[in-house]
């Protein structure tokens, strides 16, 4: 196996696409949209089985979920409602919020699968979304800065490899401007973030790897259908919210599959 990583740099994603598809490889296997959309545009032929991207009919990835078509397939992470969950779960955890922001690069991920669940949870909870377009660390703590000016300001950070690679700063930024953050994966959570929900990575990491061998066995990617996250993950760090001074109900709790202490 060859494995390339780009830290959420998108120069770089493309450049280790072109050098991979250069080893002839029997099989690429793409972590996120970026990653998976470099691949294909290098290479129409060598099957590609994607992980943790969005909505791939929505980014152009696949044609239609149940029949991708092509040379790739794979495994989407969130679904578009998850834009709304993220900010519904912000609002319980965060009373009294007022403003909410939803920060993405919009170099690497299609924030759009997001935004309509998004803004109707907004309007549903008489919260204020705002755009927070990041490319990097100075723009991190720039809208987080803007955020915890004045109180009841809140942050969404979208599921995307960049902020996965950034998410020290964003952690660090929001600490420092008391600005309480829902995140997409549980890394960030234990790393010091408030809480995160969303995909159980290792169990769809474990789900491809049966696709892998079924298309080295003969199997044409484009007639494999495209599969969704089935187990999910809520962690909550304690000590995180003890020091933002929020007090987590005991409905939401005991909701959680790890509370951090």
């Amino acid at each position: 196996m060859d494995f390339r990583s780009a830290g959420g740099d998108t120069n770089r994603i493309r450049a280790l696409a072109q050098e991979l598809v250069g080893l002839r490889p029997d099989i690429l296997v793409a972590a996120a949209t970026a990653a998976a959309a470099a691949l294909q545009r290098e290479t129409r032929t060598i099957p590609i089985v994607f992980v943790g991207v969005g909505d791939s009919v929505a980014s152009g990835l696949v044609a239609a979920f149940n029949l991708p078509g092509g040379n790739i397939t794979g495994f989407a992470n969130y679904e578009a409602s998850m834009g709304g969950k993220w900010l519904e779960l912000l609002a319980e955890i965060a009373p009294g919020l007022k403003r909410a922001a939803i920060m993405f690069n919009p170099d690497t991920a299609p924030v759009s699968v997001y935004m309509p669940s998004f803004e109707t949870a907004a309007r549903s909870l008489k919260i204020v979304p705002i755009m927070a377009p990041v490319h990097n660390d100075v723009e991190i703590e720039t809208a987080i800065i803007a955020l915890g000016r004045e109180p009841r300001g809140g942050l969404v950070v979208s599921a995307d490899a960049f902020t996965l690679v950034h998410r020290a700063p964003i952690i660090s930024a929001a600490a420092r401007n008391n600005v309480p953050v829902v995140y997409p994966r549980s890394d960030y959570a234990r790393d010091g973030g408030l809480f995160s929900y969303g995909q159980d990575q290792v169990d769809t990491l474990r789900r491809a790897a049966p696709y892998v061998d079924r298309i080295l066995r003969g199997a044409k990617p484009g007639e494999l259908p495209v599969q969704f996250s089935t187990g999910f993950e809520f962690v909550i760090n304690l000590k995180t919210a003890k020091a933002l001074r929020l007090t987590i109900p005991t409905n939401v709790l005991v909701r959680a599959n790890e509370v951090i202490e």
